[in-house]
């Protein structure tokens, strides 16, 4: 999907009436698959959830892209924690235990980015629901009006990018 049609529904999604709940959970969850190495299980047990539960599709997808160029960033970070964590001599055992499993072997949870981006993106998981979905009400409330006001809206409203705009929030 061309990322101008991405962001053209992400918008749509924003200033409609869907619940700011829902958009704020699309971001928590496309966190959790920007943190963690793309080809998982952990990802496809997330793309499920995000099939299964009531959520703005567009804003999980914007989410994964943005939360992938930050995954990246903090790729050292969540390596570090990541190893901390699977190398704790009190967990070994339960390490060991987990890794004879086939079905727990194929999460890679003994992939230090794995283990430390999955941690971080459970960490932040509430938080970013939360200040996603204060946001949003805050945008709506407080800033549609105005944005709507400035010059280089009314410029975008001419363009391909305000056709592609309207063609979705129709």
């Amino acid at each position: 999907m061309p990322m101008l049609t991405l962001l053209a529904r992400l918008f749509k999604a924003i200033n409609s009436d869907a619940s700011p709940g829902q958009v704020a959970f699309a971001f928590a969850l496309a966190m959790i698959v920007g943190f963690t190495p793309f080809w998982s299980f952990l990802n496809l047990f997330v793309l499920l959830i995000v099939l299964l539960v009531r959520i703005n599709i567009s804003a999980f997808l914007f989410g994964a892209v943005i939360f992938s160029m930050v995954g990246y960033l903090i790729d050292p970070l969540s390596a570090s924690l990541g190893e901390t964590i699977l190398t704790n001599p009190e967990l070994r055992e339960t390490w060991t235990e987990l890794y004879q499993n086939e079905w727990a072997r194929v999460s890679a949870f003994n992939n230090t980015i794995a283990m430390g981006g999955f941690v971080i993106a459970l960490i932040l998981l509430l938080p970013v629901t939360i200040i996603s979905r204060l946001l949003i009400l805050q945008y709506r409330h407080r800033l549609l009006a105005y944005v709507n006001r400035l010059k280089i809206v009314q410029v975008l409203k001419a363009s391909k990018f305000w056709a592609l705009y309207t063609t979705f929030a129709g």
